[in-house]
């Protein structure tokens, strides 16, 4: 028998009747919040999650970490901050407000003295079987609203286009952050061997705000770095120079692989100089596998008519047409992730969607140039079957104010309730989630950020954003940094087994 002097402290207070349904209630409600906690994703995971990378071979199909609904990601990235109240998010009582004072609103924004409210510079129309009501401005694209999963409430911690851009694409309002194509590598790899796991197709007229931030690796191994090209400027250095035939390019290639096989047998513990000969190895691939790629010829007139591509009136849409059809046709190829450039950098509005001063003047012609190709791309995926297993984003920065600024017609930049959308794979088709006020100043109902955002991007390729990560500087980096939850209202439901036969 145990006495209870012979007992500790700890030991005789659990023989106290009150003290014992204190601790209980207590440890109660320990279990209670941690699970409240994790149900919400509000736990640190317990164990982060790094890919076994072979630097010699980097980009090796991985496994996700649960079962993917997409296996590939187009992402459309519209520069510039496109205006949600030009586009997809219509708000008639702006009609109603047109040239008015916003009451309580600001009297300077971004770039100045705020002006008066200002209506839609465009016309909305009900589309498709669920009426939601879509901009004339981008008639192909408002075609598709039906499969389109629209999320309204987004945000961004910033109103300047770099740092919003470098947000968007990275997490981080800060260079030297991996971009999300260059997370997506570095934990899956790529199915295709002979072509970049990661694309970055530039607009024809130039580089975006962010420019490589966008995508960059950041702090991840160089090689996750998406490569860039388009239609216009493809894959130099292709071909040998000097003359060099065909069979004698081979037999040097053929020697260089074993010459640097040695080489990294000397040095197996080299991971730099494996990963250099890989990028070497992949470039040489690429002189076979590009020039066929970039071949446009073998479309059919139908195809190039479909996207605009042979719109002699309008180049710059047939140039972004092509940058289209050069996008398709990487996801047929098995390219992981490509990102499609919409616009360039900071002009007044003149070379992407910046529309300060002459927003519908600008906007008549962004929209002309954007509107037909990037639809036709997504029905051509459709009809050939890989919208099935591939993602589509379309984003933007952030969105506009709803008013003008003083003195001109145009809209200041909008960091508190713009809009986004996804396609395809995993998605609910004909939803939109999230509401911004009725003048369309900020979210207020579903607010998200674009953490989320990313995060959903992520679970729809299998992977899971609270526990994929690098170590860098002593810390477990990730793309949505502490945050990100899904957005699970935007996923399309799993198809039920069938319950029994019927007859």
């Amino acid at each position: 028998m145990t006495f209870p002097e012979r007992l500790s402290t700890g030991g005789r207070r659990l023989l106290d009747r009150r003290g014992f349904l204190g601790d209980s209630a207590s440890a109660l409600t320990s279990i209670a919040l941690s699970s409240l906690l994790a149900s919400d994703n509000l736990l640190a995971a317990t164990e982060p999650i790094r890919p076994t990378i072979d630097p010699a071979h980097p980009y090796t199909p991985r496994p996700p970490h649960f079962a993917p609904k997409a296996k590939n990601v187009l992402v459309i990235f519209c520069a510039g901050a496109v205006s949600q109240l030009e586009t997809w998010d219509w708000k008639p009582e702006l009609i109603k407000w047109d040239d008015k004072p916003l009451p309580g609103g600001p009297a300077v924004t971004f770039q100045g003295p705020a002006g008066n409210l200002a209506r839609p510079q465009y016309e909305f129309k009900p589309r498709g079987q669920t009426g939601k009501m879509v901009s004339e401005m981008i008639p192909h694209l408002a075609e598709l609203t039906d499969d389109i999963a629209f999320v309204h409430s987004l945000t961004s911690k910033t109103n300047t286009h770099g740092p919003a851009e470098n947000f968007l694409s990275t997490g981080s309002i800060f260079d030297g952050f991996p971009s999300i194509g260059a997370w997506v590598t570095y934990a899956l790899g790529s199915e295709n061997q002979d072509l970049p796991a990661f694309v970055s197709i530039l607009d024809p007229r130039g580089v975006p705000q962010a420019s490589s931030n966008n995508w960059g690796p950041g702090f991840l191994p160089a090689e996750f770095q998406g490569t860039t090209l388009s239609a216009k400027d493809p894959v130099r250095h292709l071909r040998p120079a000097g003359g060099i035939s065909a069979a004698g390019d081979r037999a040097a290639r053929d020697l260089l692989v074993r010459m640097n096989e040695h080489h990294l047998a000397q040095h197996p513990e080299d991971n730099s100089l494996a990963a250099r000969i890989a990028s070497y190895e992949l470039a040489a691939r690429m002189q076979l596998s590009m020039p066929t790629l970039n071949d446009l010829s073998t479309e059919s007139a139908a195809t190039l008519k479909a996207y605009g591509a042979d719109d002699e009136s309008n180049p710059l849409k047939a140039a972004f047409a092509r940058n289209c059809i050069l996008a398709r046709r990487l996801i047929e190829k098995g390219v992981r992730f490509v990102q499609l450039f919409n616009g360039a950098y900071a002009s007044g509005g003149a070379l992407n969607w910046d529309g300060h001063s002459k927003l519908k003047e600008q906007y008549d012609v962004h929209a002309a140039i954007l509107d037909q190709p990037a639809a036709a791309l997504i029905k051509d995926l459709k009809q050939r079957g890989l919208l099935a297993d591939t993602l589509v984003v379309w984003c933007t920065e952030f969105g506009r104010m709803p008013f003008f600024q003083k003195g001109v017609k145009g809209r200041d930049h909008n960091p508190d309730g713009f809009t986004c959308w996804m396609t395809g794979a995993g998605v609910k088709p004909g939803v939109s989630h999230g509401v911004t006020d009725d003048l369309g100043v900020k979210a207020v109902e579903n607010t998200l950020s674009l953490y989320d955002f990313n995060a959903t991007i992520l679970h729809l390729l299998g992977l899971d954003n609270t526990r994929l990560s690098f170590r860098h500087n002593g810390f477990d980096r990730r793309l949505t940094d502490v945050h990100g939850h899904v957005i699970k209202e935007i996923l399309a439901q799993p198809k039920q087994a069938n319950q029994g036969m019927t007859s």
